[in-house]
């Protein structure tokens, strides 16, 4: 008989442009691969979901290359996509979740394909479960959170739900702690930013991180000034589609300084670029500022500050972070995002019925 501590997890995290994948014993990494598909390779594809089968066999090719058995696998857990807001936890992959994965009310996103492998992947095997935890659309926000200004346009929740929450209970754990007890705001600092107010195991209130609102970060523009951008536009010089893009693609620093890298525009800093300087420097005002916001929504009642995300590696701009928001918790830094780990962790959750596994619908 198996015991926990043998029992295997896969893992599956499809990106626009990659399938990163992974097998675990427990939340211990045995075999971690990062697939990179390039535009010649994704160009016959109209729709994403018609890649199923093409990334599917890649990473049962690669199994079966590195001598991996499938045998001790009992749960196999993808990213979750862009499915109808639901509240955080693991979620068995059903009917209903497979019809929104393939008609997604977001629109489509690589993503959307991790539970849809995961549950293809699943039933070739003996006694898997196939799971989603903690997609982007996590949503438990306080109703008062939701207000915008406009009841046509109520702010809604999308962030990096995954790593936030991971980060989080980790964080609880290295203090001995439970993450349902404490009130903390946690920092996703990637491609995109998202600051999650996570008051005693729910983000009550975060920047919908996707295209629009909060910081900017190094390929979104963030929040805009509001009728500025309605007279770009109906200025006849843009079409919907390239607005789209100057918010969520090419805007922030790939606006503003012609690169997505962080780490290319701390060389800039480090050369002497004042103009790249003056842009990370802003960046970072506008992560401190939004962590300001969220102190407000904790009523400054916050146990900590957490920083994650891959930019979290890069000590200058943390710092400048860190120095506007010291006084209002303590701050502790984890960089990356190690979102295979994540789901593995959510996985192991579920196995050693630390929690049930919830029913979308």
């Amino acid at each position: 008989m198996t015991t926990l501590e043998e029992v295997r997890i896969l893992t599956i995290n499809p990106g626009s442009t990659s399938t990163k994948f992974g097998v675990f014993v427990g939340t211990d990494p045995l075999f971690i691969k990062n697939i990179k598909h390039t535009t010649e390779e994704l160009e016959p594809f109209e729709k994403i979901t018609d890649q199923f089968h093409f990334r599917r066999n890649l990473i049962l090719e690669q199994l079966e290359q590195a001598d991996i058995s499938l045998s001790q696998i009992r749960a196999v857990v993808g990213r979750g996509g862009l499915l109808k807001p639901i509240e955080s936890g693991v979620y068995t992959v059903n009917e209903a979740m497979i019809h929104d994965l393939k008609n997604s009310p977001l629109g489509e996103h690589a993503s959307n394909l991790g539970g849809l492998i995961a549950n293809d992947i699943a039933k070739s095997l003996p006694d898997a479960g196939a799971y989603i935890a903690n997609p982007v659309v996590v949503d438990e926000l306080d109703d008062i959170a939701r207000f915008s200004g406009h009841p046509l346009l109520p702010r809604i929740s999308i962030f990096h739900a995954l790593n936030q929450k991971a980060v989080a209970r980790q964080h609880a754990k290295s203090i001995m702690r439970l993450y349902e007890e404490l009130n903390l705001i946690v920092v996703h600092l990637g491609g995109g930013i998202t600051v999650g107010a996570h008051k005693q195991g729910r983000v009550v209130d975060v920047n919908q991180g996707l295209d629009g609102d909060g910081p900017f970060s190094p390929e979104r523009t963030g929040s805009l000034p509001v009728g500025s951008l309605v007279r770009l536009c109906f200025s006849g010089k843009y079409t919907q589609k390239e607005i789209l893009k100057m918010i969520k693609g090419e805007g922030g620093l790939v606006a503003y300084l012609g690169t997505n890298s962080a780490y290319e525009v701390e060389q800039m800093v480090q050369q002497g670029n004042k103009h790249a300087e003056l842009v990370y420097n802003a960046m970072a005002y506008q992560v401190a500022k939004e962590i300001g916001a969220m102190a407000t929504v904790l009523r400054f009642h916050v146990d900590g500050i957490l920083i994650t995300g891959g930019i979290a590696h890069d000590k200058y701009f943390v710092n400048l972070i860190i120095e506007r928001v010291h006084r209002i918790a303590p701050v502790h830094v984890y960089p990356g995002e190690d979102e295979l780990k994540a789901l593995a962790m959510n996985g192991l959750r579920i196995l050693s019925g630390e929690t049930v596994p919830k029913i979308y619908g």
